[in-house]
Order: C-alpha cells, then sequence, then structure tokens
C-alpha cells in the first residue's frame, strides 16, 4: 500500500518548491556530518520546530535504512504498530519500507504487531520524512508507533529492534519523534524539558522514565526515545549531545504557553 501524506499543506507546504525552499533554510548544509545512531527530533509543524529537526538531521551521516519510531496521537489501530511492507509519500517522493528488516524486527519483539491503522494519520512520523528527503532520496524506512504501554515494554521493543538490525547487518539511523512539554509557560517548560534532556543525554532510559512521571513533563514521544535509548546503547552508543532547543514561543513571541522542542543526536563508532 501506498501511506499518502495526511499533514502536507497544514503542517509543511504542500508544493513541492516550497516544502524544498522551507527546508534549506532550516538545514545547515555545512554541518559536519557525524556517525550517529539514534536522534530526538521533534514533529510539529515546521514554522514551529523545523529549525530544530534541520539542525539536527543536518549533523547525521546517513545510513541505507531509517528507523522511526513516532507516539500515537490519533488513538487509531494497534497500540504497538509496525508497518513492514508498502511506501510512504511525501510532496518530495516516495519512501520505501525496508520490508526485511521491518519483518525481523517484528519477528524478534515480543509485543509489536503488524497494524497499518495507527499509521494512517499519524503526523509524526511524516513530518521527519521531508528534511530526510531533502538530503537523500533512496534510503529505507521502519516505522513504528508506540502507544502508552509501559517502561519494560518499551525497553523490550529498544532491545528486540537492535537485536534484529545486528543480525541484519544493515546500517541504520533510530528518529524517536517527540515534542516536549506541551502548553505550559516558558520557564516552566523549559525546567522540565532540561532535566527530561539531562537524561537522554546520558543515555538513562530509567531516569527519562521517572523525570517524566515525577515532574509530570507531557513529553508525548517519551516511549520512542525510551525505545531508541535502549537499542542504541546496544548498538555502541557511546554518548549523546544537544543540537538545538527551542520552544514555540521563539517562533509567535508568546510565553505564556509554550510547546519545547529537542534536537539530541545519540553517537557511536561505526554504524
Amino acid at each position: 500500500m501506498v501511506r499518502n501524506p495526511v499533514v502536507a499543506g497544514q503542517f509543511y507546504p504542500a508544493s513541492v518548491s516550497q516544502l524544498r525552499a522551507m527546508i534549506e533554510g532550516m538545514v545547515d548544509d555545512k554541518a559536519k556530518k557525524e556517525e550517529v545512531i539514534g536522534l530526538i527530533s521533534p514533529h510539529a509543524g515546521y514554522i514551529y520546530s523545523g529549525p530544530v529537526a534541520g539542525a539536527t538531521i543536518s549533523r547525521t551521516k546517513f545510513k541505507d535504512t531509517f528507523i522511526i519510531i513516532g507516539p500515537n496521537h490519533t488513538g487509531s489501530g494497534k497500540p504497538l504498530s509496525i508497518m513492514t511492507e508498502g511506501t510512504w509519500k511525501t510532496p518530495l517522493g516516495e519512501v520505501e519500507i525496508d520490508s526485511e528488516l521491518g519483518k525481523k524486527i517484528l519477528a524478534t519483539s515480543s509485543y509489536l504487531q503488524e497494524d497499518k491503522t495507527a499509521h494512517l494519520y499519524e503526523h509524526s512520523i511524516e513530518v521527519q520524512l521531508p528534511f530526510l528527503q531533502y538530503f537523500k532520496t533512496d534510503f529505507k524506512l521502519v516505522p513504528i508507533v508506540l502507544a502508552y504501554a509501559g517502561g519494560a515494554i518499551y525497553k523490550e521493543i529498544g532491545k528486540a529492534i537492535a537485536k534484529a538490525v545486528k543480525e541484519s547487518g544493515k546500517k541504520v539511523v533510530m528518529i524517536a519523534s517527540s515534542d516536549m512539554t506541551h502548553y505550559e509557560p516558558q520557564e516552566s517548560a523549559k525546567k522540565k524539558d532540561t532535566k527530561a534532556i539531562e537524561a537522554i543525554l546520558d543515555l538513562n532510559e530509567d531516569e527519562l522514565l521517572k523525570r517524566v512521571d515525577e515532574l509530570n513533563i507531557s513529553m508525548c514521544g517519551y516511549a520512542p526515545a525510551v525505545s531508541v535509548i535502549v537499542a542504541a546503547k546496544e548498538l555502541g552508543a557511546t554518548g549523546a549531545e544537544l543540537v538545538k532547543y527551542q520552544t514555540s514561543g521563539d517562533t509567535t513571541g508568546d510565553y505564556s504557553s509554550v510547546v519545547g522542542y529537542a534536537g539530541i543526536i545519540i553517537k557511536g563508532g561505526g554504524g
């Protein structure tokens, strides 16, 4: 099946030329590319979160396949969903699903289920794709959507992804698609987000889960972040770096109720 774009013309321009021009203004073509195992990248409308996503993806040495894990905003489909066949379409073209790797991840995980319904109207994976397509057109995709399930399950999914990647021998980059605190004053959002970011930079998934819970941090993609941190460590991650942080207030000028956006790269050796 072809998964058609659902937020083109809303979150980002539907016109190819306008989309390319917008992304061009948000990426750094001169940025030093690094060996990146995983990313945390935001997924709001590009005018708000695009500069953070652009700066983060600009630092990434591309591999053959991107495993993109997003939260489930729609409530549709199976709670822990992977698509292993088909293509995803954006105004910049089509991205083929890496069926071989997707099926291996599905077979390795005790929790993921094959399901396209959760993906049909979910924007968190879609909005990452045009940034990737701007730099490279022939990569493949493994899309995974996680709804609420609990820390132990997110960790198991991370381990299953890493095991499948190792067995496949493929070179991949994982992306946890997440915004940070939602609709709080700038000062409060930044304070909470700093605590969550610290845990991610320490590659400490348990501390991230604890802080999200105890500080009531409304980070929508903490589950994908946990899975990516766990998988990245299994794949040899040695550290992480905050590339950029800003809030919607930096775009709108209204700091009374903001959404936070963090761009983080998780680094390691050669793959």
